[in-house]
């Protein structure tokens, strides 16, 4: 069933014409035609929210199976909508950018920097330059400025689907961290090339010590105008922690304000996003409350899950478009130029991971500040992360920017071939790699210790109990009139229990020889019991609520107590 049957054309046009900010979006009479639209947007959130559902059943990475559907739908008779990289680069990859950086750890990225740089910067670098070299030796009609154009689109990986699926098949912190800060960084990177590559082709001439210091600008810049914003959001979270719903309307301003600061200044305004995001991040758990947190952390999932289905969906109605402008060109230029951006984009990051991670660390063992000897990378690990590089909507917006034609009035050298080519390259990576990662990880029986991390979360508890107990001890020595001893022993008593859990817990872990963390099915039987009262007392308040005895404003409290309460219990206990 084609979702676009019965829209209106005049709004949506026909196998690409555009909807957004066109006067065929308006009716005669001047008002808008709203309603097809609508349908449109129901129903690719209908198709989002089944696949993510079938993701979840299956293993699949929903990023993979969207730009399927998004070829077929393509593929009908119908509406299609094109890809707007202006409304992509300034409305969808800021706060997907932010909220990935939010999650990341600033501590962990910086840990690995050297690592990180080297895949977000130097590979980027490579790889355009290796595929601009390509097309200028062997594709007819393209120049180098051109194939540095295309390699630059093509080249930042990104990580939605290959950290969707590490997650979940757990891979170690270690590996994600990498993936993290490659995506949140690369981006830059390859825009800044991009840019300087259209700069040569359109007749502005190249320069390598001004294209060298157009980078460091932008790069300096954007850190720059990213720890302005991160320290202005800081300033305002403090006034504003008590309030969640102002808090959230800070953090979901503040991708926007930090990629417009960057552009307006002329520096990287998607590195302002991510160093912004970490910088926050970082500090959130300090300047932020309990309450805030939670509803932040719920708002930024539901716009990861929006945002993301669409792009995907995006990428594959992209198609037809594209197709229809290979007509000029010979089959063997385009099957040349296709080899040869796939063929580097694949090949050239897993030599680039050898070279740079499994020789160095082969060759010596380097020694960390505190004595211990640093964790060499396994040939494993660098096969996974080879296949961690899916590309995506970045990359197609990115070609999408080139212009029709040149300062001369010509028209850009081979654009058309270069948007095919940046096609074939999203979709054999997210497609291809994305489908097949889940079962590579497994086939090689790369994880993280579940019993480690089990481990040292538990200790982490119990420190956290032991200086609960000392600022008790603290508290009882200081004289308040308003705090009476009894109060304060009968809250010891309470973290001396649970102490005495973690306590017990830790025995077991650190007794255990097996691979994942021990299953006790005494704390199971107590996870199940506490489930069952809380439905109870669910199922009591909806009673007192429908015989009038509750109204719903303080059912919602109510509830909104239970849910916390719920929420602290584990979805997989045997992991706890």
């Amino acid at each position: 069933m084609n979702l676009g049957a019965g829209l209106d054309p005049v709004i949506f046009g026909s196998h690409g014409a555009g909807i957004s900010g066109s006067p065929r979006a308006v009716r005669k009479d001047g008002a808008v035609h709203v309603e097809p639209v609508l349908i449109f947007v129901l129903a690719a959130v209908a198709v989002v929210t089944v696949v993510q559902w079938v993701a979840g059943r299956t293993g699949l990475p929903a990023a993979a199976l969207l730009p399927i559907i998004g070829v077929g739908y393509a593929l009908l008779p119908g509406p299609n909508i094109p890809l707007d990289p202006d409304i992509i680069l300034a409305f969808v990859l800021p706060p997907l950018l932010y909220s990935a950086a939010l999650d990341a750890s600033m501590i962990a990225i910086r840990r690995n920097l050297r690592t990180v740089i080297s895949l977000s910067v130097l590979l980027v670098l490579l790889t355009a330059l290796l595929i601009g070299l390509g097309f200028a030796w062997f594709v007819t009609g393209a120049t180098l400025a051109a194939g540095i154009a295309v390699g630059a689109a093509v080249a930042p990986p990104d990580p939605v689907a290959a950290l969707a699926v590490g997650r979940k098949v757990g891979l170690p912190p270690r590996i994600i961290t990498l993936i993290q800060g490659e995506g949140l960084l690369n981006d830059a990177t390859a825009l800044t090339i991009l840019s300087v590559a259209v700069a040569a082709a359109t007749g502005d001439g190249f320069s390598a010590p001004a294209a060298l210091g157009q980078f460091l600008l932008a790069a300096t810049g954007g850190v720059a105008v990213g720890v302005v914003v991160a320290f202005a959001v800081r300033l305002l979270s403090r006034p504003l922690s008590g309030d969640p719903m102002l808090a959230n309307a800070v953090s979901l301003a503040t991708p926007f304000g930090a990629y417009l600061f960057g552009e307006l200044v002329h520096v990287s305004g998607v590195l302002a996003v991510v160093v912004a995001g970490l910088i926050v991040g970082h500090h959130t758990p300090r300047s932020a409350s309990g309450a805030g947190r939670l509803q932040t952390s719920a708002v930024w999932r539901l716009v990861d899950f929006l945002l993301e289905g669409f792009v995907f969906l995006l990428i594959g109605q992209q198609l037809p478009g594209v197709i229809r402008g290979l007509a000029g060109y010979d089959t063997t230029t385009v099957v040349v130029a296709v080899a040869i951006t796939v063929g580097v984009t694949l090949l050239l990051r897993p030599v680039w991971l050898v070279l740079t991670l499994l020789l160095p660390g082969a060759l010596y063992a380097r020694r960390r500040r505190d004595g211990t000897t640093s964790v060499r990378w396994t040939g494993r690990q660098v096969v996974v992360l080879s296949w961690a590089g899916t590309r995506g909507v970045i990359s197609l917006a990115a070609i999408f920017t080139l212009p029709l034609v040149t300062e001369t009035g010509a028209r850009f050298p081979a654009r058309d071939l270069l948007l095919f080519c940046t096609f074939v390259v999203v979709l054999v990576t997210l497609v291809g790699q994305g489908l097949t990662f889940a079962p590579m990880v497994r086939a090689l029986g790369l994880r993280a210790d579940d019993n480690d991390q089990a481990l040292l979360r538990n200790e982490a508890r119990a420190a956290s109990v032991e200086a609960a107990l000392a600022a008790l001890d603290e508290l009882e020595q200081q004289e308040h009139d308003d705090i009476s001893g009894q109060v304060i022993e009968t809250m010891r008593e309470q973290l001396r229990a649970r102490l005495s859990r973690y306590r017990d817990r830790l025995s077991m872990l650190r007794d255990n020889d097996s691979a994942g963390p021990p299953i006790s099915p005494q704390y199971e039987a107590a996870l199940h019991v506490r489930r069952v009262a809380i439905d109870a007392q669910r199922e009591e308040f909806l009673h007192w609520r429908d015989a009038g005895r509750l109204s719903d404003e303080g059912l919602r409290v109510l509830e909104r107590e239970l849910d916390l309460e719920e929420r602290l219990l584990p979805d997989r206990p045997a992991r706890r």
